[in-house]
């Protein structure tokens, strides 16, 4: 299936590059059996039924975004020259694969500072980034939150520099597990308020985890999306979790991912129509159009970039045609779109 097929014109305007405050007040896409109707995000719990099952991911996002300086370079062109690093994988120890602008900067040999207690060697320059080996006085992760930028996707990046709001703003309140370098962000549309609704109408949610990597940010460059492979990421999925989706499932209840990481763990797990055990590994998993959903019967997710994975994601749960139609609604009723943007409930 060709790529094009998931394209369409969003105007720039309607780029969101700031959450609104408090987080339910962002509007809502409502679809369900062919018709659109336009809510706010607090009016979620009159939509939903006491037997619903909301799964959130409490993935928390590392301040993967760093900016250093070569301090010791064999060429002394590059010495004070600064590098933007995103870091990506955790190899092994204190190494970690990153992605760096500009790459031709960062030579194997350089020692690159980033505050008074975190340095780093790049090891090793690779295709599209370098190894850094840090060193660090007291906690890596504890360096990382004070010296480190949360890592807003490009498109956001390119409106407006990445600032200390963000460290609040691009984190779920359910943010528990470290290890994501991007935010499920259809569950930044839910704050106290929300929860205390939900609650108070007896709608049950429950936690998975997915870390969210790079694949998030990469765009898809094969012509035929069924040639383009997801990165890897891992996930979970607890005895807790297992037991109360199964349940939900026995008993008929819907089971409503919140975001397209939970869903894409979810279906990656199933062993046979509902039914999942608990789990904890690694997925890849590529939804395309013409998969069979096994476990999701609605999905609350935010809108997403043209020819994009989560865009094809969201063509396969409701039909391509039916997606390009709630796309086109919600830019003609001016959504704010993407990872700051307002959401949406597709229910079967």
């Amino acid at each position: 299936m060709d790529l094009s097929n998931f394209d369409f014109n969003l105007p720039q305007g309607l780029i969101a590059s700031r959450p609104l405050n408090p987080r339910s007040s962002s509007k809502l896409l409502y679809y369900k059996q062919s018709a659109i109707k336009d809510l706010r995000f607090s009016d979620l719990p009159d939509i939903l039924s006491y037997n619903d099952l909301l799964i959130f991911n409490n993935t928390k996002v590392i301040p993967a975004l760093l900016y250093g300086y070569v301090i010791k370079s064999e060429n002394e062109n590059l010495n004070n020259k600064k590098i933007e690093f995103l870091l990506v994988n955790h190899l092994a120890r204190n190494d970690w694969f990153c992605i760096c602008k500009p790459l031709k900067k960062a030579k194997a040999g350089c020692k690159i500072f980033f505050s008074n207690k975190l340095f780093a060697y790049v090891l090793k320059k690779e295709k599209k980034g370098a190894i850094l080996r840090f060193e660090f006085t007291g906690n890596f992760y504890e360096n990382l939150i004070k010296t480190g930028l949360m890592p807003i996707p490009p498109y956001i990046r390119k409106i407006r520099e990445v600032d200390q709001l963000d460290k609040k703003d691009y984190q779920s309140i359910f943010s528990k597990k470290l290890g994501s370098i991007a935010s499920p962000t259809a569950s930044l549309h839910f704050d106290g308020k929300l929860i205390n609704k939900l609650k108070e109408r007896g709608i049950k949610f429950c936690f998975v985890t997915l870390h969210v990597g790079i694949g998030t940010f990469n765009p898809i460059r094969s012509k035929n999306i069924f040639d383009h492979e997801m990165h890897t990421e891992y996930g979970e999925i607890n005895k807790d979790a297992a037991i109360i989706i199964n349940k939900t499932l026995k008993t008929g209840g819907r089971i409503i991912p919140v975001g397209t990481t939970c869903l894409r763990i979810l279906e990656s797990v199933v062993l046979k129509k509902n039914k999942i055990n608990p789990f904890s590994g690694y997925t890849n998993i590529f939804i395309t159009p013409g998969y069979e959903f096994k476990i999701a019967s609605g999905l609350i997710t935010n809108f997403h970039l043209p020819r994009s994975s989560l865009f094809i994601l969201v063509s396969s749960f409701v039909g391509l045609e039916t997606a390009k139609k709630i796309y086109s609604h919600a830019i003609e009723k001016k959504y704010r779109f993407f990872s700051y943007g307002d959401g949406s409930i597709l229910l079967k």
